[in-house]
């Protein structure tokens, strides 16, 4: 059953989100697809402003604890841990902190978050942030992923996510760093947090904007999405 009037919030707060004009911009290389600008690439800009103000150098020595879960400069090796490479470091330490709220619930993260302060969480996370962007092992090319990610479902009221995680899922401007990098994470650690949103299990994005897109998504709906993004 769709329920309308949560739909319509959905549709109400994408507005609202992504009304800023570097949302939407065009490019002379737009993608004829999504008519929006190729995928966000690395460049000493972009590293730049997605890496904040923390003391990188810092954080290296810091994050060794993190790394032992989440892999040697963020590149997790188990299907279940987030890659944080390349990752901004806002969006990190949104998580860090919400963790340290309550907000999210996980019995490793939670302990950890306890222990530590702002400073150490800025310089955490633009070192993970400095880091070159997350990217798939291993290449697929899942076709109603791929459909679901850059068109949506307007039956099912479901906005395309590339929307907001831009094309290849590998974000849009820094400036929107409430948004995710997608491609490349771990198809295994996606598709748990796509289920986690569905079922409620978490609620921290957004307007808890993602609860209500996925909310009419199958479990294949919500596989394809994962493998596609998993191997960009």
């Amino acid at each position: 059953m769709i329920h309308i009037k949560n739909n319509m919030a959905v549709w109400l707060a994408l507005a609202i989100l992504l009304a800023a004009p570097s949302a939407f911009a065009r490019s002379d290389n737009a993608d004829p697809l999504t008519g929006r600008a190729p995928a966000l690439e690395d460049n000493e800009d972009t590293i730049k402003r997605r890496t904040g103000s923390g003391n990188v150098a810092s954080g290296s020595d810091k994050a060794k604890l993190c790394e032992g879960c989440h892999g040697e400069f963020g590149v997790s090796i188990d299907p279940l841990v987030p890659k944080l490479n390349g990752q901004y470091d806002k969006y990190i330490a949104k998580q860090l902190r919400n963790y340290q709220a309550g907000i999210r619930s996980h019995q490793i993260m939670n302990a950890m978050a306890a222990t530590i302060n702002d400073e150490e969480l800025a310089d955490i996370s633009s070192y993970f942030a400095k880091q070159p962007k997350m990217k798939g092992n291993t290449p697929t090319t899942n076709e109603k992923g791929k459909n679901l990610y850059l068109k949506g479902n307007i039956s099912k009221m479901v906005i395309a996510c590339v929307n907001c995680h831009g094309a290849n899922g590998k974000g849009l401007t820094p400036n929107t760093s409430m948004f995710p990098v997608l491609g490349g994470q771990h198809k295994g650690y996606l598709l748990k947090t796509l289920i986690d949103f569905r079922m409620d299990d978490r609620a921290n994005s957004a307007n808890a904007i993602m609860n209500r897109i996925v909310r009419s998504l199958s479990d294949a709906d919500l596989e394809a999405i994962a493998e596609y993004l998993s191997g960009l």
